[in-house]
């Protein structure tokens, strides 16, 4: 029976190795799972971070550089009689141009082109041809035309529209 036995002592050892075997690869599955997992959420996170700072970095850029300009035309040339303390009559003559860097605002520019021309021509016509003559003078006045065209579209469309009005010709005479 010896021998008998001594096989089924040695059936014995096996059977004991194998039942320890199914708990280490268990425990070696847990924790390449968890290596995966801690991985994978490494990755997502510095993957989304650099996706935040590119997009920052894309807002930045197009907060540098404006818009492209659009500009309108308010033709003809507007022309005026002027105020002034030398005899004769004195005129104006000037071309406006309106700009802004909307196109929803271009188009409320140009349908509100008659009612601008209309509180521009008065405007115009107020001025004095002494106070003209300088640089001063033209600023003021291109100023002034600009807080007119922006009060008008202000109450047309609720919003400035025009960022800029230009004098692109300018004769007094």
């Amino acid at each position: 029976m010896s021998a008998v036995e001594k096989p089924a002592v040695k059936a014995a050892k096996p059977a004991s190795a194998k039942a320890g075997k199914p708990w280490l690869t268990i425990i070696a599955a847990a924790v390449v799972a968890a290596g995966a997992a801690g991985g994978g959420a490494w990755f997502y996170a510095n993957r989304s971070a650099t996706e935040q700072v590119q997009q920052a970095e894309a807002k930045a850029k197009a907060g540098s550089i404006p818009a492209p300009a659009q500009y309108f035309a308010l033709e003809p040339p507007f022309v005026v009689n002027l105020i002034g303390s030398a005899g004769g009559a004195r005129y104006l003559q000037v071309e406006v141009q309106l700009m802004t860097r909307d196109a929803e605002s271009l188009k409320s520019i140009e349908q509100h082109a008659p009612a601008i021309r209309a509180r521009l021509l008065m405007l115009f016509a107020q001025e004095n041809a002494d106070e003209l003559i300088s640089r001063a003078g033209k600023e003021k006045l291109q100023a002034a035309a600009l807080s007119e065209v922006r009060k008008l579209l202000t109450a047309e469309t609720g919003k400035p529209c025009a960022e800029a009005l230009l004098f692109t010709s300018f004769v007094m005479q």
